[in-house]
C-alpha cells in the first residue's frame, strides 16, 4: 500500500538524485536543474527547493525560493520555467503532490504561493493532470504570457514560413554575404545584446560572465549562433536546448545599424534547421509581450506577426496562484 506523499527541503545530499530525476521526467527541463540555478551567486536569491517522497521514492521535485521575508513562495527562481516536475503519473497522484504542497505552505505560514510551469509544448506526454488538480484545489492564475512557438512537424519546414519570410531567407542564402555559425564568443554577441535591449530602454537578463557561466555549467545544452557580414558579428541568438523536445530562442538579437541586411531572418532558418536535423520537436521563440505596456499582458502585435512569418503559434504561458487565508 502506498504512503502518504511527504515533502522535504532540498539539502545538497539528495542533488545527484535530483538532477537524475529531472533528465527522467515528462516535463522537466533545464530551468528545473540545480546544475543550471548554480549560475547564480549563493547570496542572489532565497532558495527553497522542495522535494516530493513517496515510499522512500521521488515523485516531484519542485525549485524554488522565497520573498517577502519568507512569507511567499516562488517557483521558478533566478530561471524562465518552474513549478512541479514528475514523470507521466495518474490524476490522483498529481492531486495528491498539490495537496501536500498546500499543506506544506500552510505549515510553513507561507502567505501566497505562485507557480510558472513549462507550456505544455515542453511535456513528453502531453498531460495537464497537475494543473487541473491545482485548479481544482482553487488556485487561480495571475497572468497569461503567450510565447509563440514552431512545431517541427514539416521536413520541408521552410515552404511553411509565409512569403516575405522565405524570399528572404532565399535572398540571403543565395547572396552568400552573411555568415551564420555556432560560435563561443560571447564577448561580441554580449555587445549586440546590450546595445539592442538599451534601444528599448531595457537591460538584458543575463549579464556577459552570466552567460559563460552558464556555458560553463551546461555546455551542450547552450548555444550561441551568431551571424557575420565582412567578418564582423551583427546579430545572434542563444539558444537553450532545454529538454529532449524543445529549443528555446532565448535572445535574438542585432545591429540595428544592420537591419536592412534581415540577419534575423537567417537566424530563425538556421534555428529551426538545426534543430530539426537534431530531432527536437518545437522551437520556441519567446514571449510577445509589449514590456513598455501598463497592463503586462499586452500582446506586441508587430513581433507577433514578425514570428507568424514562420509559422508560429501562440502557446500560453500562465501563472498559477494560490492565497492562503490569513
Amino acid at each position: 500500500m502506498n504512503k502518504e506523499i511527504s515533502v522535504i527541503q532540498y539539502d545538497p545530499s539528495y542533488k545527484n538524485r535530483w538532477e537524475a530525476f529531472v533528465d527522467d521526467s515528462n516535463n522537466g527541463t533545464i530551468f528545473h536543474k540545480l546544475q543550471f540555478l548554480d549560475y547564480h551567486t549563493p547570496d542572489k536569491f532565497n532558495f527553497h527547493h522542495l522535494i516530493f517522497m513517496q515510499n522512500d521514492n521521488i515523485v516531484g521535485v519542485l525549485p524554488g525560493g522565497l520573498t517577502n521575508g519568507g512569507e511567499i513562495f516562488w517557483s521558478p527562481v533566478g530561471a524562465s520555467y518552474g513549478s512541479i516536475v514528475t514523470k507521466d503519473l495518474h490524476f490522483h497522484t498529481c492531486l495528491d503532490i498539490v495537496d501536500s504542497f498546500m499543506d506544506y505552505c500552510k505549515k510553513m505560514n507561507f502567505k501566497d504561493a505562485y507557480l510558472i510551469p513549462p507550456p505544455l509544448i515542453y511535456s513528453h506526454n502531453y498531460s495537464q493532470n497537475l494543473e487541473y488538480a491545482m485548479l481544482y484545489r482553487k488556485f487561480d492564475f495571475e497572468l497569461h504570457y503567450i510565447s509563440h512557438s514552431i512545431h517541427l512537424n514539416h521536413t520541408n519546414f521552410l515552404d511553411y514560413f509565409d512569403k516575405t519570410a522565405r524570399k528572404n531567407i532565399r535572398k540571403i542564402l543565395r547572396k552568400g554575404d552573411l555568415e551564420i555559425k555556432e560560435s563561443q564568443d560571447y564577448e561580441s554577441f554580449n555587445k549586440i545584446l546590450i546595445e539592442n535591449k538599451a534601444k528599448h530602454n531595457v537591460k538584458p537578463t543575463h549579464t556577459l560572465e552570466d552567460m559563460i557561466k552558464l556555458k560553463e555549467l551546461l555546455p551542450d545544452d547552450i548555444r550561441l549562433l551568431l551571424v557575420y557580414y565582412k567578418n564582423k558579428p551583427i546579430a545572434g541568438s542563444l539558444l537553450f536546448f532545454c529538454n529532449k523536445k524543445v529549443v528555446l530562442c532565448f535572445y535574438n538579437m542585432l545591429l540595428y545599424e544592420y537591419e536592412n541586411l534581415k540577419p534575423v531572418y537567417l537566424i530563425m532558418y538556421e534555428t529551426v534547421r538545426k534543430a530539426y536535423e537534431e530531432g527536437y520537436q518545437w522551437v520556441d521563440i519567446g514571449v510577445s509581450q509589449d514590456t513598455s505596456a501598463e497592463d503586462p499582458m499586452t500582446p506586441s502585435l508587430n513581433l507577433i506577426e514578425f514570428k507568424e512569418r514562420f509559422d508560429s503559434r501562440g502557446i500560453l504561458r500562465s501563472t498559477y496562484h494560490y492565497k492562503f487565508e490569513e
